[in-house]
């Protein structure tokens, strides 16, 4: 499901929703021919209860496990106005069979929903799963968050959100995770620096900072109201263990390597996998030759930062 764009500059966000709609879920097709059949799969959990598609969730656990395990909360990518939880079902799987329960989200998307109702249905998400954790053996005291591409940025926002009260208080959410709950978080070629967004001749156009903005940014100064939008703008030394795989193919690298670097600066424990050669999102191409050792590295980090859990810390 990697994102090739050989000879664009700027896309505006109507380019990107149209080659969005025509990206095959490939990963979908391949997991419906060959399933992983040591989890057990609970699809399209209303987390909301309003019956909408973008309030869905998928719970996929281990068939065998002993005791409590730890629960990876997963948002998909789509650049904020196209995706769905379904083509990552193979990712998400591959990670419950390795010793994890994985909560697969849907949230609303722009153009006509904004930031603040993409934040408030992540946490909604986390709230369900909290209350709802144990029920498949997961520890609701052992949660990482994770994503990709802009459901990297959601995530990252969110676990922000936990120990940064204004950040809460802007997007008009009440923190469903205690920050100690969140054990660690996740990020493929996320969207964490917006500040790469105003520099000349990146890729995505600043209409993707208008449309997740109430009101499509209108009368707002943009670079200031970004900072909203930017994980890095809300780190701190309370901010949780972190895992970075990004590619210097990618066009969120060099946001991901301000990221990296920020991270260090305040403190806080950073683990990083850099491919030379693939393209975005290419973790969640199972095919991809790099893919396994972002798996291997994602169960490394996940039992490393949930191991503390045990200890009773």
């Amino acid at each position: 499901m990697a994102l090739r764009f050989p000879s664009l500059s700027r896309v505006p966000v109507w380019v990107w929703r149209a080659l969005m709609a025509h990206l095959g879920p490939r990963e979908l097709r391949r997991f419906s021919a060959e399933p992983i059949d040591d989890v057990d799969y609970l699809f399209d959990v209303d987390y909301v209860g309003d019956g909408i598609r973008n309030h869905r969730l998928d719970v996929i656990s281990p068939k065998h496990h002993d005791g409590a395990l730890p629960v990876y909360v997963y948002f998909h990518g789509g650049g904020w106005t196209s995706g769905d939880k379904a083509p990552l079902t193979r990712y998400c799987a591959v990670q419950a069979s390795g010793g994890m329960v994985v909560v697969n989200v849907n949230y609303r998307m722009a153009p006509r929903f904004h930031m603040r109702d993409m934040l408030q249905d992540a946490n909604a998400a986390v709230a369900w799963v909290v209350a709802n954790a144990e029920l498949f053996g997961g520890d609701p005291a052992a949660i990482v968050l994770g994503g990709d591409s802009a459901g990297g940025q959601i995530s990252a926002l969110l676990a922000a959100a936990s120990s940064k009260p204004e950040l809460a208080e802007h997007y008009e959410f009440t923190p469903a995770l205690a920050a100690r709950v969140i054990r660690g978080v996740v990020q493929h070629c996320s969207a964490v620096d917006f500040s790469v967004i105003f520099e000349k001749g990146f890729i995505l156009g600043l209409g993707f900072v208008r449309m997740l903005l109430p009101g499509r940014g209108k009368g707002v100064a943009l670079q200031p109201a970004a900072r909203y939008l930017s994980p890095i703008e809300w780190l701190g030394r309370g901010y949780p263990p972190v895992l970075v795989t990004t590619s210097r193919k990618d066009f969120f690298y060099r946001a991901n390597l301000n990221f990296i670097a920020a991270l260090r600066g305040h403190g806080v424990p950073v683990h990083a996998l850099v491919s030379e050669e693939a393209q975005h999102t290419w973790q969640q191409d199972s095919r991809h030759p790099g893919s396994l050792e972002v798996y291997n590295r994602l169960q490394s980090f996940v039992r490393q930062v949930t191991a503390k859990v045990a200890l009773g810390t």
